[in-house]
């Protein structure tokens, strides 16, 4: 087995795990990947490959972007796969990724964000990052979401938006 096959693929999509603030226009605008700086600084030992796919807030994800996911995921040497995505669409992208017929059967897929974002100071990003770096390493192939400390399954997940958080439907 090469070191592709080992190492972890990270592919980010953008969402609010990467947004920054412009005061200027007081609001927010999804900036560069963050999950470089906190792997570093969480002085993670494994080999990570990042893949910046798109920087977009998942709510703009189209049909196209999910089977562009999707496909960035198939073509990749690596058997697990962390994504950093939107949390809005999150179940939406990991169901595309669960189908049948995504030819992903094979790859440990766990898609991962943050209710805030990344460079705030009260943030979930990096305990979710962590989260999610231990969920891939550990669970079987499938597709998973792991938010709010808990890992699920995709299908079995729904976000409450009341609640701000991931739970079983």
């Amino acid at each position: 087995m090469g070191m592709g096959m080992e190492g972890i693929l990270v592919v980010t999509t953008g969402g609010t795990i990467d947004k920054v603030y412009f005061d200027a226009k007081s609001e927010f605008e999804v900036g560069e990947p963050q999950i470089q700086q906190i792997l570093a600084e969480a002085l993670v030992g494994i080999e990570v490959r990042v893949h910046s796919l798109m920087q977009k807030d998942s709510l703009e994800l189209d049909d196209g972007d999910r089977a562009w996911i999707r496909d960035a995921v198939r073509a990749a040497p690596e058997r697990r796969v962390l994504i950093t995505h939107g949390t809005d669409t999150m179940t939406q992208t990991a169901e595309v990724l669960a189908a049948d017929d995504s030819g992903l059967a094979d790859r440990t897929i766990v898609l991962t964000g943050a209710l805030s974002p990344a460079r705030f100071r009260g943030t979930d990003a990096i305990f979710n990052i962590g989260l999610a770096m231990g969920a891939v390493q550990s669970m079987s192939p499938g597709v998973y979401i792991a938010m709010n400390g808990q890992v699920f399954r995709s299908g079995e997940v729904i976000k409450d938006r009341a609640g701000n958080r991931f739970r079983k439907p």
